[in-house]
């Protein structure tokens, strides 16, 4: 048996939570609708939330739809933040108003409209603090961010994440060892 999907979710008081063709969450962060795939119920006791499933021919979708359903609780409850840092010479970030602008070394700076339900803190022009309701569109923000510029493992230059490590690469030595 699923042993993500048995656990139990709990409800805050400031959520709602409305049981149909669909989860619906709202909170005081926002609103986020979670499908309930074929073969699984969803019972609310009190202030728990139970995701049951009718076959063992389900299993797969039951933990899926538990994670999916503990996360629009938690994003609407108290919601999701991600980091990022921004390292290189030059390399820094300005927000102007919903539009974020990058410059990443290249001959343009790069400009990314931030989505509603995603906002965008910057600490000195390297430290990104990401932060919204919706988990999965928060970090697809996130990861578009970073892929402007890729950590590059030689240079260490790069957007990355905020505690993620690189492990620096040995470039070509000055010495080739070849004929001459």
């Amino acid at each position: 048996m699923s042993r993500v999907g048995k656990k139990l979710i709990p409800v805050p008081s400031s959520v709602k939570i409305q049981i149909g063709d669909q989860l619906t969450v709202q909170g005081p962060k926002g609103n986020l609708v979670v499908p309930i795939p074929t073969g699984i119920r969803v019972q609310q006791n009190g202030a728990v939330l139970e995701i049951l499933r009718d076959s063992d021919a389900h299993a797969a979708l039951h933990g899926l739809t538990r994670a999916l359903a503990a996360n629009a609780v938690q994003g609407v409850s108290t919601g999701f933040v991600r980091e990022l840092d921004i390292v290189g010479i030059g390399y820094r970030a300005d927000l102007k108003g919903r539009v974020a602008v990058f410059t990443l070394g290249y001959s343009h700076p790069i400009e990314v409209l931030l989505p509603e339900g995603v906002d965008l803190k910057i600490d000195k022009q390297t430290h990104l603090v990401l932060s919204g309701y919706d988990r999965q569109l928060l970090g697809q923000v996130a990861a578009n961010i970073r892929s402007l510029r890729k950590p590059d493992p030689y240079k260490n230059k790069g957007v990355r994440y905020t505690g993620e490590i690189l492990k620096k690469k040995v470039g070509k030595s000055g010495a080739t060892g070849g004929k001459k």
